[in-house]
């Protein structure tokens, strides 16, 4: 069993000589950000904090990750820390996101694991969700044109609909 996290203890590598530009590979997430980093770790005292609390014994998002590692086939542990890509990725010649990741940490849960997923979420989202709102899904909603009242395609991604209720 490896150390869980320990990524955020890896002390920082020295700096390289500047490398000729590459091609880059398939997957845009390799590109990096503006900046041209493209991995990013847990802080160390999150990390310990979490780790405290659920004394995780399985990541399925390494890094440096393992060659012929896949964690979204392979089997998970017990207690889970998942940090998966921010992005897409290229994933048996398809384009998966946090989806993927959401439905792996579901089925990892069923089997009765625990499974702590980290991504970004807007900070409205967070507001509501403390408030108690309600959450439902409405779909792929097929807005209508002002103009004529015609629907149209949809965004292709589901409509969260908020419900506040009056405080007692």
């Amino acid at each position: 069993m490896r150390d869980v996290g320990a990524e955020a203890m890896t002390p920082p590598r020295p700096r390289a000589m500047p490398q000729p530009r590459l091609p880059p590979p398939e997957n845009k997430f390799h590109r990096g950000a503006k900046d041209g980093k493209h991995y990013w770790l847990t802080p160390s005292g999150l990390m310990q904090s979490l780790r405290r609390e659920f004394a995780f014994d399985f990541d399925p998002c390494p890094f440096p990750k393992p060659e012929d590692f896949d964690g979204l086939t392979c089997e998970w542990g017990t207690s889970n820390y998942v940090n998966p890509p921010f992005g897409s990725i290229m994933h048996g010649g398809k384009r998966k996101g946090i989806t993927a990741w959401v439905r792996k940490a579901l089925a990892e849960r069923d089997k009765g694991k625990t499974v702590v997923l980290v991504y970004p979420l807007d900070k409205w989202v967070l507001m509501l969700l403390r408030e108690g709102a309600e959450v439902r899904n409405l779909g792929d909603v097929r807005w209508l044109a002002t103009e004529d009242g015609t629907a149209g395609q949809g965004t292709g991604r589901h409509i969260a609909c908020f419900v506040l209720r009056p405080k007692p």
